[in-house]
């Protein structure tokens, strides 16, 4: 006797047929709030840096390394909270990195030399970069994929908008309160938002189904999503557009088939970018007061060009979904010429200041663009570790920026010349992904990654 087929939702054709829901913008601004206090307590040691180099008499070379103690935190980070991730969750994983991290920038408040403020930056690092990743896997996740990289983008406008508020938050609270009130402010602010988190987050459906858990809970988001739906616990819940993981993750999963290609340039694209990104960001305002702009000036000027990156970046997000990798080159290709031009040429102040935004718009409208597609071409069961091992390989161009910037500003070269160098990582990061593009084009799909997700 032929038993009857079984119940089979397609949780992925489900995923894939729908609209952004106000459950999908729920998720996009509970993301976007944590990601704006991971952009804000990442980025106020660059403007809180003169404040503190002048309360512990530090010098230049002890801030390039208190700037590279946090971001080797967050490049460790990434690859622990990745793997956290991946194997018990997105949701709880993002809420103890969002309560790390808030308890850790408050603590660097209570800094009182330069060794604290080093090992605090370094743990506060830990936390800060295992956000990112797992934000991005979460929404992807929740996200069709004609989207995706769409979401991903607007979940980064919080952190830059984190960034951008880096700057005034400092010349709002350092003068009156000390540098010291910035981290306890700036830690407050994301306890809050973790709290926030605990209550309203949920878990990642495909990471549900892929993990074969709770069919009870996989069909409750579902009948959220999509009342009208009615589906039962009792369905077998699949995703048809990527293979079953059945082994534990390893390292060696990431390049397998395609992504044998796309891994590498991921990161090496990654990597240059964020080298000229954290270089410029760590730097820049000390950049400007060097040649002779204010100190508030040029907070503020930071400020308007992490929003001006921002824009650009949204600006760029609907046709990296539309045409695939190579959107992302205009941004990196654009930026050659202004920064050839910043450091050849002298000018007047606010021309210069002027190139200035306008710059960190491109590079950061390109490095937004890389970082967009960091995690669509992992399977479900392994996102959170390519995302992560992307954005920690990655954190070795950041660590390696400030420093370089360090040593760049006490070589007693002109410290404009500075533009010519930043010009490595744009050069780079367009021949990477138009070379992501030409193989996504070869086999024929935009993202999925079926390869790297073969049965044990």
């Amino acid at each position: 006797m032929q038993s009857a087929p079984s119940n089979i939702f397609d949780v992925s054709a489900f995923m894939d047929g729908r609209k952004l829901t106000a459950f999908n913008i729920r998720l996009i601004v509970l993301s976007w709030l944590i990601t704006f206090c991971d952009g804000l307590d990442m980025m106020m040691i660059a403007y809180t840096a003169p404040y503190i180099a002048e309360g512990m008499a530090l010098d230049r070379t002890a801030l390039g390394n208190v700037f590279s103690a946090g971001l080797l935190g967050t490049m460790l980070g990434a690859f622990g909270f990745a793997y956290l991730g991946d194997l018990i969750g997105r949701r709880i994983s993002i809420i103890a990195a969002a309560f790390a991290f808030g308890v850790l920038t408050f603590a660097t408040g209570f800094a009182q030399n330069y060794e604290q403020l080093l090992a605090l930056r370094f743990l506060d690092g830990l936390a800060l970069g295992g956000m990112l990743p797992l934000a991005w896997a979460l929404n992807i996740e929740y996200a069709p994929k004609r989207l995706r990289a769409t979401v991903v983008t607007l979940i980064m406008v919080g952190y830059s908008v984190g960034t951008t508020m880096a700057g005034p938050i400092t010349n709002w609270i350092a003068p009156g309160f000390g540098w010291q009130g910035v981290y306890f402010f700036a830690g407050a602010a994301t306890l809050a938002c973790a709290a926030g988190l605990f209550f309203n987050l949920p878990e990642s459906i495909r990471f549900l189904v892929a993990k074969k858990r709770g069919g009870d809970e996989i069909a409750s988001i579902l009948n959220k999503l999509e009342p009208s739906a009615n589906v039962s616990a009792a369905s077998d819940f699949v995703l048809t557009d990527e293979p079953e993981v059945k082994k534990s993750f390893r390292v060696s999963q990431l390049f397998e088939g395609r992504l044998a290609f796309i891994t590498p340039l991921i990161w090496l694209g990654f990597a240059m970018s964020t080298l000229t990104v954290f270089l410029h960001a760590s730097w820049g305002p000390i950049i400007l007061e060097n040649l002779d702009v204010p100190r508030k000036t040029a907070a503020w000027v930071q400020s308007a060009a992490a929003l001006a990156g921002a824009i650009a970046g949204m600006s760029l997000m609907r046709f990296t979904d539309r045409i695939g990798p190579r959107a992302i080159a205009v941004f990196p290709i654009a930026s050659l010429p202004v920064l050839l031009v910043m450091g050849l040429v002298t000018m007047p102040t606010p021309l210069f200041l002027f190139l200035n935004v306008l710059v960190v718009a491109l590079i950061s409208g390109g490095h937004y663009g890389i970082l967009s597609i960091a995690g669509i071409y992992y399977p479900t069961a392994i996102r959170a570790n390519g995302g992560g091992w992307a954005s920690s390989v990655a954190k070795l161009g950041g660590v390696l920026g400030p420093v370089l910037g360090g040593v760049f500003l006490s070589s007693g070269l002109p410290v404009i010349q500075v533009f010519l160098f930043m010009m490595i990582g744009p050069v780079v990061l367009a021949l990477c992904v138009l070379g992501i593009a030409s193989l996504v084009r070869a086999t024929g799909e935009q993202e999925g990654g079926a390869h790297a997700a073969a049965n044990a």
